[in-house]
């Protein structure tokens, strides 16, 4: 009698175990597999921002080298030819804008610059890139330093305006840095 129980209760705690394991064999359950779908969900969208967020400061960084390769040919073509070249007066407001060649880069620093630099987000809508050639004592600057260039860029992506490396311009009738994200400019004559 002994060992029937015995062998009853051996087979009773396999029965009890198996139905234990089926019971974890099942899966997961609903709510368990929505909260793991919910982590995913929030990682990826972190995970996206911060990827664009780099892209951006990527983009704008290559937009700082482009205007600093720009004021090196525009330097070019004054040591050149004894003032900057002018600026194209058919689009955007008389300005040239980078998301298209530059008229002034076509017709006259083509030698310092042979691969004008484009702004990759700007699409024809007179933003990006701009510069342009104004004629000495234009917005209230002083005739005596002569004509000058204002350089700038429109909607950088990864600051406010001014964007903090932003050297800025102005003459006592008009600040260039409220145009554009990051400016800059040059008299012809000291």
């Amino acid at each position: 009698m002994k060992r029937l129980q015995k062998i009853a209760i051996i087979m009773f705690l396999l029965n009890k175990s198996k139905k234990i394991i089926e019971k974890h064999n099942q899966g997961f359950t609903l709510i368990e597999v929505l909260f793991v779908i919910g982590i995913i969900s929030i990682l990826s969208a972190v995970i996206l921002t911060n990827l664009h967020d780099a892209r951006g400061f990527g983009r704008d960084a290559k937009r700082l080298i482009d205007m600093k390769e720009i004021q090196n040919a525009l330097e070019f073509y004054y040591d050149t030819n004894g003032r900057y070249p002018s600026s194209d007066t058919d689009g955007c407001g008389g300005w040239d804008i980078g998301n298209q060649s530059y008229p002034f880069i076509r017709n006259g620093l083509v030698e310092s610059m042979p691969n004008p630099p484009e702004d990759a987000v700007a699409t024809g809508n007179c933003s990006g890139y701009r510069y342009y050639r104004y004629s000495a004592g234009s917005s209230g600057c002083p005739v005596s330093k002569g004509a000058f260039y204002v350089l700038g860029v429109t909607d950088m992506e990864s600051s406010a305006r001014p964007h903090s490396q932003s050297v800025g311009w102005s003459c006592p009738s008009r600040n260039w840095q409220n145009e554009m994200d990051w400016v800059t400019g040059r008299f012809e004559r000291p």
